[in-house]
């Protein structure tokens, strides 16, 4: 298997069961590669706070979960073990958020992950720093 097939089979596995990002959130994974995601969600009038823009919180989810496809394209189970946001303008509703997850580096248990939350017109939302912590296990069984 390459590390592309197995980014991809993580992406299919994960995004199956993950029905916080999927189903609650509207989200759609666009690509799972080897060190790398990419991920969509529709702001809605449900996804606007007391302001009528995005929750910060949505926001600050679709780039969670897109460091969690980024973190597990090797198939090696792994988890948050820390992160930071910045916001740097609003997101009203009818916009389309598109996340791209980068690895930036990657050195025995622990990563360094940057996501970018861009809105349908290429204006940087938020952007969003992740550090793995890899655990056990693997996202789906390789190998016989």
């Amino acid at each position: 298997m390459t590390p592309e097939q197995r980014a991809r089979q993580v992406g299919e596995t994960m995004f199956a069961v993950d029905t916080a990002s999927k189903d609650t959130m509207g989200m759609e994974l666009l690509a799972c590669e080897p060190g790398r995601a990419l991920m969509r969600m529709a702001v809605t009038p449900l996804h606007l706070n007391g302001h009528q823009i995005c929750h910060g919180g949505f926001i600050f989810t679709l780039a969670d979960s897109t460091f969690a496809f980024a973190c597990n394209s090797h198939n090696r189970n792994t988890v948050a073990a820390g992160c930071s946001i910045e916001f740097l303008r609003p997101a009203q509703a009818g916009d389309v958020l598109t996340c791209e997850g980068l690895e930036q580096t990657l050195s025995g248990r622990h990563g360094i992950y940057d996501m970018r939350v861009s809105n349908q017109r290429g204006e940087v939302v938020a952007m969003f720093r992740g550090k793995s912590a890899t655990i056990q296990g693997n996202v789906f069984p390789e190998g016989a």
